[in-house]
């Protein structure tokens, strides 16, 4: 057996009073954001996917796919290498086809959350904190994922703001930056955009109104620049009227299924906006 890890615990001992049972029980570091560390040192940058992003996650299972189900509205259930499932904006309307091990919820409109989930879910996430004005803080290692979350403002019911109200949920799984832009009300800040880093998928709000107008939207996806963008939370206008607004740089796809399955290597070169079924 090797000696150092003996001998520093002796030292650190001797000099701070520890014993080697307390070096052993201090708690983990939280896992870094790897999706987020280019985005620290360039806050005002536009942040693209690359196929290689660098150092990955300690247990991220690099060559694992991911898959991503459209189960309605602003829900998508995540299944990922490492046997996680998350469900988005969860509400209990939209039932994944089992129980997920983590929901995550916004509060703007009540089809984004429940206060009475099942209680069989592990870890319930609210974007929105219980003090009013305070940001929520989400920063958890589930199995395989990193999950954070990045706050935004929304408009509240009596027309004026309710600060960090909604949160950007972010999911760092297999080398992978997956986005959940929740309920978005307003187009995002450089410092929001730094917070984020790195999104090669991203949920995005289509409604045309109820979150942002089309064209805010629209700016918001082409300044993330994401490899795959997965229309969401549809209600009135069409969605050819969303796809409009990108040129040639981004493609469209229309997905014979309600799932799609990812991976770093299946990433696409070419931004591609994919309307998976059910939409």
């Amino acid at each position: 057996m090797p000696r150092f890890p003996v001998l520093a615990a002796f030292f650190l001992s001797m000099i701070f009073g520890w014993s080697a049972a307390d070096a052993q029980q201090k708690p983990a570091r939280p896992e870094p954001s790897q999706c987020q560390a280019i985005a620290q040192s360039l806050p005002k940058a536009s942040f693209a996917s690359f196929s290689s992003p660098g150092p990955i996650l300690a247990n991220d299972l690099v060559d694992g796919d991911v898959k991503i189900t459209f189960l309605g509205h602003a829900t998508f259930f995540i299944e990922t290498p490492g046997g996680v499932s998350i469900a988005t904006d969860y509400s209990g309307a939209y039932p994944p086809p089992y129980t997920a091990d983590v929901v995550t919820m916004n509060k703007a409109h009540p089809s984004h959350y429940t206060l009475t989930p099942d209680p069989a879910i592990k870890y319930v996430l609210h974007g929105w904190s219980d003090v009013p004005g305070e940001p929520a803080k989400i920063h958890l290692t589930v199995g395989d994922t990193l999950i954070r979350n990045v706050v935004t403002d929304i408009r509240s019911w009596g027309g004026g703001i309710e600060a960090n109200g909604n949160s950007i949920f972010i999911f760092e799984v297999a080398g992978l930056c997956i986005g959940h832009l929740g309920h978005l009300h307003f187009e995002l800040t450089d410092q929001q955009y730094a917070e984020i880093g790195r999104l090669d998928v991203v949920m995005v709000p289509v409604d045309g109104g109820l979150t942002m107008g089309a064209d805010s939207m629209s700016r918001v996806v082409k300044r993330l620049r994401s490899s795959l963008i997965l229309p969401m939370h549809r209600w009135g206008p069409p969605i050819d009227q969303f796809l409009a607004l990108f040129g040639p740089d981004f493609d469209v796809g229309y997905a014979p299924t309600a799932s799609v399955t990812v991976s770093l290597k299946t990433l696409p070169r070419k931004p591609l906006i994919y309307v998976l079924k059910g939409l």
